[in-house]
């Protein structure tokens, strides 16, 4: 595999088209290298515009659609991160590469593990991760901006609170076939503006809160 034409390949086919377009971003797809942040066996992939296994019935999202959340959140040096669901440490590593310091939650222990080591051999030190349940929110602390790698069919406000004031949220809210990716900002305290950015299905968090249910 000509790894550097398939990563650009990548960026001008899958994320181009996809409404990526911010320099920054772009430029940062092929800085972190994402088949280091791939399964062994599916190396070869890594590229490809569909999600990658990565155990436990978790995946890696698709490039394009890592590259837009990136995009939407609109990171800054300095800005404290939140991630739910480490998975692969792949997105983690482009987060901390343009935030000030990213803090990620993972439930699955071996994945923080092995997204340790990724992180290491990447040169990525800005990075605390922790094994945990961050479905409903994690910690004490706010943050500049929040990523949810997972799916929530209704999205807990332990979240809005942990929002510093001018923080952004991303999140997937909605049950298949019906999800929908969404922007929160912070606009005063206790109260966010939503964006609906597109649709799309991605696998729930282990945990999310549903919403409650009528029983004929």
């Amino acid at each position: 595999m000509d790894a550097e034409q398939a990563r650009f390949n990548m960026v001008e086919q899958q994320i181009r088209p996809w409404e990526v377009l911010d320099p920054v971003v772009l430029d940062l797809l092929f800085t972190v290298r994402r088949e280091e942040f791939v399964p062994a066996a599916y190396r070869s992939l890594a590229f490809g515009d569909f999600e990658i296994p990565i155990g436990e019935g978790e995946s890696m999202w698709t490039p394009k659609l890592e590259a837009r959340a990136l995009q939407e959140l609109a990171l800054r040096r300095g800005d404290a991160v939140l991630e739910i669901g480490t998975g692969s440490g792949y997105l983690t590593a482009l987060a901390a590469s343009l935030a000030g310091h990213v803090t990620s939650v993972e439930i699955h222990a071996p994945f923080s593990r092995d997204a340790a080591e990724r992180l290491r051999r990447a040169g990525i030190d800005n990075v605390e991760l922790a094994v945990g349940d961050g479905s409903r929110g994690f910690g004490t602390g706010t943050y500049d901006a929040i990523l949810l790698t997972g799916s929530t069919p209704i999205l807990h406000d332990a979240f809005f609170r942990q929002l510093k004031p001018g923080g952004r949220l991303f999140a997937i809210v909605g049950d298949a076939p019906a999800m929908t990716a969404k922007l929160f900002r912070w606009s005063a305290p206790g109260a966010c503006v939503a964006t609906s950015l597109f649709e799309t299905v991605v696998k729930p968090l282990v945990n999310a809160p549903e919403p409650a249910r009528f029983a004929f």
